[in-house]
């Protein structure tokens, strides 16, 4: 595991980080960047790759993105997450390349003053992320399928890598 959220892209203002990173993720760290005396809720939430999709065996998700922009959509992100749901901090984390099976993808810690808030605000970081950030999953099926490119959305059409190199 990673101890350095540094490494990789990242962005920071006051109690606000956002990153991309191609190192293994670590919860702990996260939760240690949204800790404060002021906040008595930290929420964590941990995507992680699942073994399935639609009834299909995955082997494992590749994670590419368009870093500098990326970067400004989650800081966006978290500026208004923030602000909205007065949330003490918020750290976002992306991991890039390939995520094995049962690893983490995204990793997304607020603090608030009180839990409501930050049970809100944290599920609102991730649906805005996965809507709005430039990052694109390709999704590798076992056995002859093949692999998937999609946008990093549940459940979005994606198109088949065969279909894509024609």
């Amino acid at each position: 595991m990673s101890d350095s959220p540094n490494a990789g892209h990242r962005q920071e203002e006051e109690c606000t980080s956002v990153a991309l990173t191609h190192d293994i993720l670590n919860p702990l760290s996260i939760m240690a960047e949204v800790k404060s005396p002021k906040a008595g809720a930290i929420v964590l939430f941990a995507g992680t790759t699942r073994d399935n999709f639609d009834g299909k065996p995955v082997t494992h998700l590749e994670y590419t993105s368009y870093p500098p922009r990326a970067l400004q959509t989650m800081l966006s992100i978290a500026r208004s997450v923030k602000e909205k749901h007065s949330l003490t901090a918020i750290s976002m984390i992306h991991r890039l390349g390939v995520v094995p099976i049962g690893e983490e993808s995204i990793l997304i810690a607020v603090s608030a003053p009180h839990r409501q808030d930050a049970w809100r605000g944290g599920e609102e970081a991730l649906e805005e992320c996965k809507e709005k950030v430039e990052v694109w999953k390709l999704e590798e099926f076992d056995g002859d399928e093949g692999g998937v490119w999609r946008a990093n959305r549940d459940g979005a059409t994606g198109v088949r890598v065969a279909d894509h190199k024609e």
